[in-house]
């Protein structure tokens, strides 16, 4: 039986929901849903949508992005990224567009949900490709990334995966041959 069919449901009234919506949408300090406490958004979160300084600013509506723009694991995964940038974006929908959802909708996060319209219509427009992860595990050079997109994407992150952890172990190798 659905929930709203149910004895103990009452609606709440129109005016509490769009009050609710509108709130979620303005410069609001936070709103407290039982235990949970969506973020703070500020101006600075606002310029970021609008006029982003750098790459991490730039693609976070994909998920978990590299924000240190030196090193070898933001040379591994940029291509990565900017791919997974042509593959989510519509031709049609301005990159802003979608931070701005991606803000207002889940707080700039990926696991939480602040307006769930804007959260699903940034999940519809993005076909639901973003980055949920990428660390490195064992050694510095065992990068592990976790990927929601099609085949091309899954398997573009294995080949960055199999390459960084080759050319990792290979300079190892040849680090401890020079120490002999």
């Amino acid at each position: 039986m659905p929930f709203k069919r149910s004895k103990f449901y009452t609606p709440k009234p129109f005016k509490e929901r769009a009050l609710g919506f509108f709130q979620s949408l303005l410069f609001w300090r936070s709103r407290k849903k039982g235990i949970i406490t969506t973020s703070r958004i500020g101006w600075s979160e606002i310029r970021e949508v609008f006029f982003p300084k750098n790459f991490y600013e730039k693609y976070r509506y994909l998920g978990s992005i590299p924000w240190i723009e030196e090193g070898e694991i933001f040379k591994a995964m940029e291509p990565l990224v900017i791919f997974m940038d042509h593959k989510a974006r519509p031709k049609w929908c301005p990159r802003w567009f979608l931070r701005f959802l991606h803000l207002f909708g889940s707080d700039n996060s990926i696991v939480r949900v602040r307006n769930f319209p804007l959260h699903n219509l940034s999940k519809r427009l993005t076909k639901g490709i973003m980055i949920w992860d990428f660390k490195t595990k064992w050694e510095y050079y065992d990068l592990r990334i976790s990927v929601s997109g099609d085949d091309q994407i899954q398997n573009l992150a294995e080949d960055i995966e199999v390459g960084f952890y080759d050319r990792g172990k290979r300079k190892e190798e040849k680090g401890k041959r020079n120490k002999k």
